[in-house]
């Protein structure tokens, strides 16, 4: 039996039967009202009559139920949230909670995935350490850095904090949020469902739509920074030149540079650093590009004060940003032309940019565990329900276009988006269909991208560029296009991660030399030989690839940096460091799987890689093998340094 805390869930029952209840009933997604009115009447003959009405989530297909039927399972759910005593607050097997998961998704999701999803849905509860000897070991003067206030930052900062370590956060923005903050451009957002683009320890009843603006989503990051009292533990408008590992004290000394251009040394015994890789952007390497006379903007870079309205507009790429940039702007700009040298999948998904209605979010917070399998539906379609699709079979003969059965029916799923979409523009689709697999690329989610083409304003022009010119842009078959704004969606540098950020470690080592501009190698991408107490987030070959949301990467590497600090204190040892030979025992393994990934096919043109067709960003295992592994440090591939000085906390 699995004790999910129910009790706690079902303080507010029973409700009463008002109209509000009754059209959230009605306005509930089908599949987590099943899951959860299953989790809280253990009715399993609901599952068997919805198994055949509940196709593959991860396929896009939606549910068949008849009307009948769906108004017998809001009946239903209605009699058990009204009734007093209707819910009976016992412990849920994971034999039915397994089945649950199944029948809702319309596909297996294996037992193995359940501690994750009880952790990151909120069915469960989070990791409870309150019984750790380190918690009354740790000296009062240990002090932590958090380099950075962006999701990852303020995660780190979070449990920190639970666990009783002293930090302080330093972040160059006056803001936290970090990429939340900085990223403005039109149509800046989330392409990760809302619902699971957040804390497992936080989860958000009142997203406004799906898929968060960008806005919307700093808003909950400075609500979560109020909530916990993260702003009085940060160093704002501060910027962190350097670190350097002091082998005598075993500690970092780290120099910042204030708002003001004044410098501060001060030491830690510990750095997190979590600046991030979406916050490098840089103009791309194109002739002439000093000397247009009118507007360049990045993406990364935007200026509000910019009016587009009746311009002539240039958008370079198609990646994400242009994706949600494009179509934001296209009904204000006199014309746009979008030049794109390689096209991206775009994937449709029926709830991306759509508000959610005021009777969702009312179920949200007042029907128990509807929130929480919504978040369960949202993450299981957008993550490992998603992995087969970037396995190469080997016996599979789809040539060119796709690595296995999986992988090709979701082409064709992309494709009948397409056709339906861009239907009497043959020389769209030919034009903006890939020669690659899906996701051979990061993916783009179809919020109006296509459409926006078939708007008689705007223009795609597949020509290369030749250069930038004063007037505008030139095509290498000598055409010239005048433009009054050049847009620039051109991305961010994620091969340089150190960034500017000189690192020094013992004996001099300089992490930026070592991993130079594009080849960064470190143990679970996390941990680096040489660099003591070193923890750099997001790190080389940790990316999630193939879904879900840096939320769950940057909460499971939080999970295992604590467990690391734990083992300090609780062993008395100063400083850990990886082994070179596990770290390179690592990275073998990483890079012998690339082989029967999909970033490795010949047609694969990704960010993910560096220019010597290394796979440097992407972890190529599911999400459920690093969050496994996430949660204890093997100690056997790490050496330890130094004493740990006794002072206690009181």
């Amino acid at each position: 039996m699995l004790d999910n805390a129910q009790s706690g869930k079902l303080g507010n029952l029973p409700l009463s039967d008002s109209e509000k209840l009754r059209t959230a009933l009605e306005a509930a997604d089908v599949r987590a009202l099943v899951m959860a009115y299953v989790h809280l009447s253990r009715d399993e003959a609901m599952l068997d009559r919805f198994a055949a009405h509940l196709p593959s989530a991860s396929l896009g297909m939606l549910p068949t139920a008849s009307d009948a039927l769906l108004n017998e399972l809001r009946n239903n759910m209605r009699t058990l949230l009204t009734t007093p005593g209707g819910v009976v607050p016992e412990p849920i097997t994971v034999d039915l909670l397994n089945r649950i998961m199944t029948v809702g998704m319309g596909e297996p999701v294996e037992r193995e995935f359940i501690p994750l999803l009880l952790e990151q849905t909120g069915l469960g509860a989070q990791p409870d350490r309150s019984d750790r000897p380190a918690r009354t070991r740790i000296p009062s003067d240990y002090k932590v850095l958090i380099i950075g206030a962006g999701l990852t930052g303020m995660a780190a900062a979070v449990k920190l904090d639970e666990a009783g370590y002293d930090y302080e956060i330093v972040e160059k923005n006056p803001e936290v949020g970090g990429t939340w903050w900085s990223a403005r451009y039109p149509g800046v957002g989330v392409d990760t469902p809302s619902h699971f683009y957040s804390y497992s320890f936080e989860l958000n009843p009142d997203w406004t739509t799906y898929t968060p603006a960008g806005g919307e989503m700093q808003d909950y990051l400075v609500g979560v920074a109020d909530k916990y009292g993260l702003r009085k533990r940060v160093r704002f408008n501060t910027m962190v030149v350097s670190l350097r590992w002091i082998e005598s004290d075993r500690q970092w000394e780290i120099l910042m540079r204030g708002k003001d251009g004044r410098e501060e040394a001060r030491r830690y015994n510990v750095v997190i650093n979590a600046h991030g890789p979406i916050n490098r952007w840089e103009w791309p390497k194109i002739d002439g590009l000093d000397d247009f006379q009118g507007v360049k903007m990045h993406t990364g870079d935007w200026n509000p004060k910019v009016d587009l309205k009746g311009k002539r507009v240039a958008l370079i790429g198609t990646g994400a940003s242009a994706a949600q940039c494009g179509p934001t702007i296209a009904g204000e700009v006199s014309n746009l032309t979008v030049f794109m040298r390689s096209g991206h999948w775009v994937l449709p998904n029926h709830i991306a940019g759509k508000p959610v209605p005021e009777a969702v979010k009312w179920a949200m917070k007042h029907i128990p565990y509807y929130l929480e399998w919504f978040r369960f539906s949202v993450y299981w379609t957008g993550s490992d329900g998603l992995y087969p699709n970037l396995l190469k079979d080997p016996e599979w003969k789809g040539g060119d276009i796709s690595i296995s059965a999986a992988n090709a029916a979701l082409r064709e799923y992309c494709l009948h988006n397409m056709h339906m979409k861009l239907a009497g523009r043959p020389d769209l689709i030919e034009k903006l269909t890939p020669d690659a697999p899906v996701f051979s690329k990061r993916i783009v989610m179809d919020t109006n991208w296509l459409p926006m083409f078939m708007r008689d304003n705007v223009a795609l022009e597949t020509t290369g560029i030749a250069s930038i010119t004063p007037s505008g842009i030139r095509t290498t078959d000598g055409v010239e296009h005048a433009f009054d704004v050049i847009l620039f969606a051109t991305g961010y540098n994620l091969a340089r991660m150190t960034g500017s950020l000189e690192i020094i470690g013992r004996d001099g080592r300089n992490l930026g030399e070592e991993w130079g501009e594009e080849d960064p190698e470190a143990y679970f991408g996390l941990t680096v030989p040489g660099y003591p107490n070193y923890f750099h987030m997001t790190g080389p070959n940790s990316g999630p690839n193939h879904g879900a949301g840096i939320n769950l990467l940057s909460e499971a590497q939080v999970h295992y940096v604590i467990e690391c600090l734990d083992h300090l204190v609780e062993t008395g040892q100063a400083a850990l460091e990886p082994t070179q030979e596990a770290c390179d025992g690592f990275n073998e393994r990483v890079q012998n799987q690339m082989p029967n990934m999909i970033w490795t096919h010949p047609k694969a043109k990704t960010y993910y890689k560096n220019s010597k067709g290394k796979v440097i960003v992407s972890w190529p295992f599911r999400l459920v093998d690093y969050w496994n592994e996430s949660r204890s440090v093997k100690l056997s591939d790490y050496k330890f340094h130094g004493v740990l000085a006794r002072t206690e906390v009181t």
